[in-house]
């Protein structure tokens, strides 16, 4: 190439690049962009993989800039901000516990349009790098792809613990942890080769947990602190359908009571207390010390003729993990009677200061209520009020809690009223907590695109390392047995 043709290229370069990004006809918009996932004043953990978003409206092209105090990112695209993943960790890093502004350039009709800029602000206090979730269709009628997965948080990696592509029928709920520790696991398998699936430091087992003095197998699980015990509600769970539109499936309780699962005695326990014949008791959650079990209790009632008047109270009850034993009285901590509406699913942050639950006007089974809201409960104060910040008008539920309770992660419908979707939210020490943000993904359009429900998310330290090929030969085994004793 010549020099004058050169210098020709460079100038035709330079008016093409200044006609092709924003310039003199910029014109700025004091809105804020309308983007997906919506990640607007949100608050982040240091952690995170990037937080791809798309803009809504489609335009020609996209630039977004993302500043920082000390480092900043410019992304050019079409509708999409797609971040690369090691700018993305760098600049997260260099401004820990800082906030980034993310200015959004769209151009549309031959114009440049610039909108108002957003923050995020960066927490230093890391999330548990993996959540494990189920993923299964919204309905109660598909079971021909489901399973247990986990995510890593800092990336964008999924991949499944157990799915039933391993085992076509099969149905798998109820995984739970040990202190966010994935080495200490269980699940419940339903179908062919069912079972109760117990996992400690790599080692599976499979049990029976139905014995002649409960009324069903062992349910919605949680493990005491210690490796020695996992409360479980056991229930005779029932189902009815709605006739009208903005209602779809009820699921209630005929019986329930809460019994305890003794590891080293392979033994199940309870009490007459938590196991009346008067109550429905469900939900059971142990405290962060392992002193306390609380759990939700309800008066029996007809179902599924009364299933809207049956509400229930948060409660507890001492337990001591020395000998295996429950106190003698139960403490009702938040009144049905009180609130005239409904208590399910408490969590208790790992320090014992806070514990959240889900509210609804009746019943236990909150994910199919669009009124549900997370409300959180000072243990030493005994107050309690809703979580307006991470409250919206669909069903907010199965909420978690990391490591360091700083992070709590939960399940919600807000984006369109029928798939529940990963949400995260950082809690402070002052007791506030902030708005929620999607749990990113490589693809802005995945959510819109995925047909499954994130059921149950549980905040990990580490990858699982057992998977359902590791666990086939447990799984194909016969259950072991448990036994019973009821103590007064």
């Amino acid at each position: 190439m010549s020099q004058t043709n050169y210098i020709i290229f460079i100038i035709s370069a330079a008016f093409f690049l200044s006609c092709s990004r924003p310039g003199n006809d910029l014109k700025e918009i004091e809105t804020l962009p309308p983007i997906f996932p919506d990640y607007c004043d949100v608050v982040i953990p240091v952690n995170i993989a990037p937080l791809n978003f798309k803009i809504c409206d489609y335009p020609e092209k996209t630039d977004a800039l993302i500043e920082g105090a000390k480092e900043s990112i410019k992304i050019h695209g079409k509708d999409k901000v797609i971040i690369p993943e090691y700018k993305w960790k760098r600049l997260l890093r260099n401004n820990t516990n800082g906030r980034l502004s993310i200015t959004v350039y769209a151009r549309r009709d031959g114009r440049w349009y610039k909108y108002k800029p957003f923050n995020i602000s960066i927490r230093g206090e890391p999330a548990d790098p993996f959540i494990v979730y189920r993923l299964i269709a919204p309905g109660y009628e598909t079971w021909s792809e489901m399973g247990i997965y986990q995510r890593n948080l800092t990336s964008f990696d999924q991949d499944p613990i157990i799915t039933n592509r391993l085992l076509p029928g099969a149905c798998m709920n109820c995984h739970s942890f040990r202190a966010n520790n994935p080495d200490d696991m269980m699940f419940h398998l339903r179908g062919i080769n069912g079972g109760t699936i117990l996992v400690q430091d790599g080692n599976s087992i499979k049990l029976n947990t139905k014995v002649k003095e409960t009324i069903s197998n062992c349910v919605y699980p949680y493990w005491h602190p210690s490796e020695d015990f996992i409360a479980f509600s056991v229930n005779n769970i029932q189902q009815v359908f709605h006739s009208v539109k903005e209602k779809r499936i009820e699921v209630f309780d005929s019986k329930s009571d809460i019994v305890v699962y003794d590891i080293r005695n392979n033994k199940l326990i309870t009490s007459k207390i938590i196991s009346s014949e008067e109550s429905f008791e469900t939900f059971p959650a142990f405290s962060h010390d392992g002193k306390s079990l609380y759990f939700c209790s309800a008066k029996k009632g007809i179902q599924p003729d009364n299933y809207n008047k049956i509400k229930y109270s948060l409660c507890r009850i001492d337990f001591n993990a020395t000998t295996g034993s429950f106190g003698g009285n139960i403490d009702t901590l938040v009144s049905s009677y009180r609130t005239g509406k409904s208590v399910s699913f408490p969590r208790i942050s790992p320090d014992g200061r806070t514990l959240v639950f889900t509210l609804s006007d009746y019943g236990n089974f909150s994910i199919w209520h669009r009124e549900a809201d997370l409300y959180q409960f000072d243990i030493q104060s005994g107050d309690f009020h809703p979580i307006d910040a991470v409250n919206s008008s669909e069903s907010e539920s199965y909420h978690s809690w990391s490591s360091n309770s700083r992070w709590m992660i939960l399940s919600s419908r807000r984006l369109d009223g029928l798939y529940t979707r990963p949400f995260i939210t950082y809690a402070a020490e002052n007791g506030s907590f902030s708005k929620p943000f999607l749990v990113p993904q490589r693809n802005p359009d995945f959510y819109e695109l995925l047909l499954r429900s994130f059921n149950v998310p549980e905040f990990v330290k580490d990858k699982v390392r057992s998977d359902g090929r590791s666990m086939l030969k447990t799984i194909d085994s016969k259950p072991k047995d448990v036994s019973f004793e009821q103590r007064d």
